[in-house]
């Protein structure tokens, strides 16, 4: 497990997922103060306000949980090409609703991108690599049981 090359793929995705968590997506200036949003909640000179944007983190967990589901399902590529493929989707779509969240917030304040709008991103190219050494290891076995 350890020694394959896609796992270090699949932990780059649980940490830059995990990480997008702890990092505002975006941050501005309005006349009351600083606003930030993270992927929980938006942080605001009178308060938080955690809905809609709780739904940023709610996929950002689940890829992460993903990601390391992929890594103890060691022994099942097939499986672990099909949860890669979730985890697109996963990562994507934390992407689409916080780009979604920023552009609202954009109409109304003054500001600019945080690391957490990247990490994804990071993610995504990572679990595009993953998946690309995981169909290799697959054609490996398939190719090895043909020639028995």
């Amino acid at each position: 497990m350890w020694q394959r090359i896609q796992t270090i793929f699949l932990i780059i995705i649980a940490c830059c997922m995990g990480l997008m968590l702890l990092f505002p997506i975006w941050a501005g200036q309005s006349e009351e103060g600083r606003v930030a949003l993270f992927p929980f909640y938006l942080k605001t000179p009178t308060g938080e306000v955690y809905y809609p944007y709780y739904f940023i983190a709610t996929m950002a967990i689940a890829s992460v949980t993903v990601a390391i589901t992929e890594i103890v399902k060691y022994k099942n590529r097939l499986l672990q090409i099909k949860l890669g493929a979730l985890n697109s989707l996963l990562m994507t779509g934390a992407m689409v609703a916080a780009l979604f969240m920023v552009r609202d917030l954009e109409q109304t304040y003054q500001g600019g991108y945080g690391i957490s709008l990247f990490l994804p991103l990071a993610a995504m190219v990572s679990n595009m690599i993953a998946n690309r050494f995981i169909r290799r290891d697959e054609k490996l076995v398939r190719e090895a049981d043909r020639l028995r």
